[in-house]
């Protein structure tokens, strides 16, 4: 099963960090990958819906719409891709660090049969780009950075 996880310490309260993240349109702010997002169901909260088109093999767009599924404010927050040809699971945990936040980034997939054969490292792959993304994120509500202009990788 692939899986990956990043840490960073973000010069901000957990409570503007989950603010930021809980609001998935800006995704495009700070990760890469993400085409287009835009919320079709919900006001926040669990069970708000976001149709998502990520950056596939060779530029294509594919679906990856995903659906929050915990929501505990300033402390945690996960969410299950619910379109495209993998579906992971993410969770961000924020924990209070001396005025800042300690915020990680998970991933998983479950790949079963010729998927996980044929997919497996390619996910692996794109999981582990994904959860650095954060870098970028804290670079964004640092203000030292946009999505254009931040380090990461």
């Amino acid at each position: 099963m692939p899986q990956a996880q990043h840490s960073v310490t973000i010069q901000q309260p957990p409570e503007t960090v989950f603010a930021y993240l809980v609001d998935g349109e800006k995704c495009t702010e700070w990760r890469r990958g993400v085409l287009d997002i835009k919320r079709i169901s919900g006001e926040g909260g669990v069970g708000t819906r976001y149709a998502q088109g990520v950056q596939g093999p060779m530029g294509r767009r594919i679906s990856a719409d995903y659906e929050v599924t915990v929501w505990e404010p300033n402390a945690h927050l996960e969410f299950q891709t619910v379109t495209g040809p993998a579906r992971p699971h993410g969770r961000y945990d924020l924990e209070p660090a001396d005025g800042s936040t300690r915020l990680t980034f998970s991933l998983d997939a479950k790949l079963g049969g010729l998927a996980g054969l044929f997919m497996g490292g390619m996910v692996q792959k794109t999981m582990d780009s994904e959860v650095k993304a954060i870098e970028r994120l804290k670079a964004v509500l640092e203000g030292k950075g946009s999505a254009s202009g931040a380090a990461g990788g």
